[in-house]
């Protein structure tokens, strides 16, 4: 008996994996096929990822509120209604803010963008005016510095921020993310996700524990908080930093009559998001054109108020918002922008710094436990 299974038990093998060798060949035979249909589904799941997004960015706020509502002594209604209460609360503040943003902020940055590039030459002349009559000792008048000016007069603002191009782009954008049935449903989900959210985690909670053993899971459900918990305070706290450097710069800025102030302002704020060389980047180009625009002097004043600015953001803004998001040395945030910048563009440069803490979690976890198993075992 046991000479006639190994046949079969060979045969068996062989014919798995043939079919395994036709199935990666059809795969590959027929991969723009395939990668046409991924394509149209991601076109049809796409508002439901953007429902669950909009739903775990909302979250916190949305539990913080129902929970003083849930606070309330002698208001039964507000307990009861709190969730309800709270979602509403949350959507309203973010109308508000997106109305304020397009309504107030969008024309003021798109006028300044048009005013730039008209008058970008004119600027470039004053500018160079002024560095002619310096003394030669000056260090503007070195070749660095000359080198850089010669180079800024090849750019074509132009042909770089085509506006004819960028009212296309955004037409486009307008079209594509008008589609009401899309939008409708990426919202509805959102809502129903924050309103059911209690019976959506039971599920997944009682799903784990029927697929994978008692320890399994407890480990699953750790990494998955922890994990959680990094990316939504980065996430959420990154975005709403860059929202209040935008404001303050810009603020700042007006204070001093930096021209272009509210352009300049929420470009560092945007710049902001990319953690470390965001800043930086942001702060030497707001520095330059403040340079053409307002003169030396207004320029160093710019980068004093702004260098304050960053200094009571990095220590005392940040942190209040963020909490113990994402705590790694500056020098895993370096290597985590620089290498998912390289390999995955701006989202990487964004992203990078979460997942590069949570695989840093992780390593310090298994390092912990093997010397623990060691020391037992000593």
């Amino acid at each position: 008996m046991e000479e006639k299974k190994r046949p079969i038990k060979k045969w068996l093998y062989w014919f798995l994996f043939a079919v395994a060798v036709i199935a990666v060949y059809k795969t590959l035979d027929n991969i723009t096929e395939i990668s046409i249909w991924f394509e149209n589904l991601l076109g049809v799941l796409m508002p439901f990822i953007i429902g669950i997004l909009i739903a775990y960015l909302l979250y916190t706020p949305c539990r913080k509120i129902e929970n003083l509502f849930n606070k309330a002594k002698k208001k039964n209604f507000l307990r009861k209604k709190a969730r309800t209460l709270s979602i509403v609360i949350v959507y309203l503040v973010v109308l508000l803010i997106l109305l304020l943003f397009f309504k107030v902020i969008i024309p003021v940055v798109v006028d300044s963008v048009a005013d730039l590039i008209t008058n970008f030459q004119e600027y470039y002349n004053i500018t160079m005016a002024s560095i002619e009559r310096l003394p030669e000792d000056s260090i503007l008048k070195s070749d660095f510095v000359i080198e850089i000016f010669n180079n800024l007069k090849q750019i074509n603002l132009k042909d770089i921020v085509n506006m004819e191009k960028i009212a296309q782009y955004a037409k486009g954008a307008i079209s594509a993310a008008s589609k009401i049935f899309d939008i409708f449903v990426a919202i509805i989900v959102s809502i129903y996700i924050l309103k059911q959210r209690d019976d959506i985690l039971g599920f997944l909670k009682k799903l784990g524990k029927a697929l994978f053993k008692k320890d399994t899971y407890t480990n699953l459900e750790k990494y998955f908080n922890k994990t959680n918990g990094i990316f939504f305070n980065f996430l959420a706290g990154q975005l709403l930093d860059g929202f209040v450097v935008g404001i303050i710069t810009s603020i700042g800025m007006s204070i001093i009559h930096v021209k272009y102030a509210v352009l300049l302002g929420f470009f560092i704020g945007i710049l902001n998001l990319i953690p470390y060389f965001g800043a930086i980047v942001g702060v030497i180009i707001a520095a330059i054109i403040t340079l053409l625009t307002g003169g030396l002097n207004q320029a160093i004043t710019m980068l004093i108020l702004v260098t304050i600015l960053q200094q009571i953001d990095a220590n005392i803004i940040n942190p209040k918002i963020t909490g113990k998001s994402v705590k790694i040395s500056p020098l895993l945030v370096i290597f985590a922008v620089t290498v998912g910048g390289s390999y995955f563009g701006a989202w990487g440069m964004f992203l990078g710094v979460p997942v590069i803490a949570v695989i840093r979690m992780m390593i310090v976890d298994f390092i912990d436990y093997k010397n623990r198993l060691k020391e037992k075992e000593g």
